[in-house]
């Protein structure tokens, strides 16, 4: 039987914690990255959504991003390593703490927005990431881009990796995310999102735009919280995953990756 782990980013949108649209996510899910004061998150929205998550029995992970607010963490910010990595660690922290408060553990850290896609192809900033995340402890899976650099870094530094695959976003086909400044970026479909997810778990791969098949081996598939309709979307993924035969798995419980990017 093939297994997949079912992710999603929250604790971005605080609206979306306290009129339930959040938690409406979590029945379909498997694992969660909260984040956790960079690109946004405080310790509020940690806790409100530690809080849920412990209810759906969610592995919990830190979704560390630039310290840029005002830009969701979606622009790059031009910092030394040691100031990445510096930033890494306090957010990881922060959650870790609060998390400790609330009888839960971290089990997983992946990266925000910009932060994350340009550690895919950028040594020096994957290897700031999994500097700061070893300042709090390397006995944590570094979830990265499926078939990136990144993820050969974070192997490299002693960490459990998780090639990640996304069921909501549009791909180049040099295996990069489509940029958000294009209106096709989003899969807002979910018969769309859903198919997308299935050839991920079954075959491994996804269809770029201009048809080509990359291959992704992904461990996890993720699902954004603030993408339009991602309720709708999370719901018709795990469905449809599950009715082909796709056991959805918390990424704790999922064997160690030892496969190379």
């Amino acid at each position: 039987m093939k297994r997949i782990d079912l992710n999603c980013d929250m604790g971005e949108v605080p609206e979306a914690i306290t009129d339930g649209t959040q938690e409406s996510l979590m029945p379909s899910l498997t694992s969660v990255s909260i984040a956790c004061g960079g690109h946004a998150g405080d310790s509020q929205t940690m806790k409100a959504t530690i809080e849920q998550a412990l209810r759906w029995k969610l592995d919990i992970g830190a979704h560390p991003g630039y310290p840029d607010r005002a830009n969701f963490g979606r622009l790059e910010l031009q910092l030394p390593p040691q100031t990445i990595a510096d930033s890494v660690f306090e957010q990881v922290r922060a959650l870790v703490e609060i998390a400790a408060e609330c009888g839960a553990y971290v089990t997983h850290v992946k990266p925000h927005g910009a932060l994350y896609n340009l550690a895919a192809t950028n040594r020096v900033i994957a290897q700031a990431i999994a500097d700061g995340v070893a300042r709090w402890s390397r006995n944590v899976a570094l979830v990265g881009l499926a078939g990136s650099l990144m993820l050969d870094v974070f192997r490299e530094a002693g960490f459990r990796v998780a090639a990640e695959a996304f069921a909501d976003r549009r791909y180049e086909a040099d295996g990069s995310l489509r940029s958000r400044k294009f209106e096709d970026a989003l899969l807002r479909d979910p018969a769309e999102a859903a198919q997308q997810a299935l050839r991920v778990a079954e075959r491994g791969s996804v269809i770029a735009r201009g048809g080509a098949e990359l291959t992704t081996n992904a461990r996890t598939i993720c699902i954004h919280g603030d993408t339009p309709g991602a309720p709708a979307i999370a719901a018709v993924v795990a469905k449809t995953l599950q009715q082909a035969g796709v056991a959805l798995t918390p990424l704790s419980q999922l064997p160690r990756d030892e496969s190379r990017s």
